[in-house]
């Protein structure tokens, strides 16, 4: 073969392989915070202090008429090899839909909606040691599968799934339906039944509501989860209000129970506070949470105060 024939395939080579490339968006975004957590006098607290550290890497592009996002989350976690996150790649379908698919960190549609209810900081059940064991989350794990559909009428459904793996039993498919066709208004629903041990079937359902009218937003979730197993049916209702001050001044109150046959209602509360100014938050929450677990000897409180700065 001679130079000429060589040079005009080489050219050719490379044309088709360049012809079969897109160009992506590479992005970084980022945040750090220092977050001081204050326990009950009666727990062991040690060191109160902790740090938040979190890159997310994401590469987006079109391919084949498809948009194509990968992200992947960098976040120091105590060990040296524990060390990336959050990792996902989004197909978006355009009016089709958006398919997610999560290698870890990816939230079903029940434990996306586990807690809706407007706050400034963080849930009343959270923050306390404890009294967040009863809260409804469905089922959630590495490498799950997210489908989202938004119509322009306001409605959105969304439905997660969860193959089957060493803790769980059987596969898991939870879905949730949204409307928010009217201004300030959200109201939703999501179910989910789960087998994590075999035999043990778990149910769980939502629903809830928002309204936000100028800087006031309240709102009022009722959910329940069933199981098979002889106890353990609970029923939750969680209630929350925030305030917008100002641009940068948000306050908020919440309240959650949660019924247990045969056992001590947990009762919860929170007081919210959260102030912005340009890239940095600082943010507190005071709670306290009556009967922990559904223990009548475990009344605790705790607070939880830091700064945060987006980048």
């Amino acid at each position: 073969m001679n130079k000429l024939k060589k040079i005009g395939l080489t050219a050719l080579a490379g044309s088709l392989v360049a012809g079969t490339v897109n160009a992506a968006e590479m992005s970084v975004t980022g945040s750090a915070g220092i977050t001081f957590a204050g326990k009950d006098s009666s727990e062991v607290t040690g060191n109160g202090f902790t740090m938040g550290d979190s890159l997310t890497f994401s590469a987006s592009g079109d391919v084949n008429d498809i948009g194509v996002t990968l992200s992947y989350e960098l976040d120091g976690q105590g060990a040296a090899t524990d060390t990336f996150d959050d990792h996902s790649i989004t197909l978006d379908f355009g009016d089709a839909g958006t398919l997610i698919f999560a290698g870890h960190g990816g939230s079903s549609a029940m434990s996306a909606r586990d807690d809706v209810m407007p706050t400034a900081k963080e849930e009343p059940w959270d923050v306390v040691t404890g009294a967040d064991a009863g809260i409804i989350n469905g089922a959630s794990g590495e490498n799950m599968f997210n489908y989202k559909f938004d119509h322009e009428s306001g409605f959105m459904l969304q439905v997660g799934h969860l193959p089957s793996h060493t803790d769980m039993a059987e596969s898991y498919t939870d879905f949730a339906i949204e409307y928010t066709g009217v201004d300030g208004l959200r109201l939703g629903m999501a179910m989910g039944e789960s087998e994590a041990t075999a035999g043990t079937e778990i149910e769980e359902d939502t629903f809830f509501a928002t309204y936000a009218m100028g800087g006031l937003t309240v709102g009022l979730q009722m959910s329940e989860f069933d199981t098979s197993a002889s106890t353990g049916d609970t029923e939750s209702t969680g209630f929350g209000v925030s305030y917008q001050i100002n641009d940068d001044l948000t306050v908020s109150y919440g309240s959650h129970e949660i019924e247990k046959t045969g056992s001590d209602d947990q009762e919860s509360s929170a007081i919210g506070i959260s102030y912005t100014m340009g890239s940095m938050s600082l943010s507190a929450t005071m709670n306290k949470v009556d009967n922990v677990a559904h223990t009548s000897t475990s009344d605790l409180q705790a607070y939880e105060a830091g700064v945060t700065f987006s980048f």
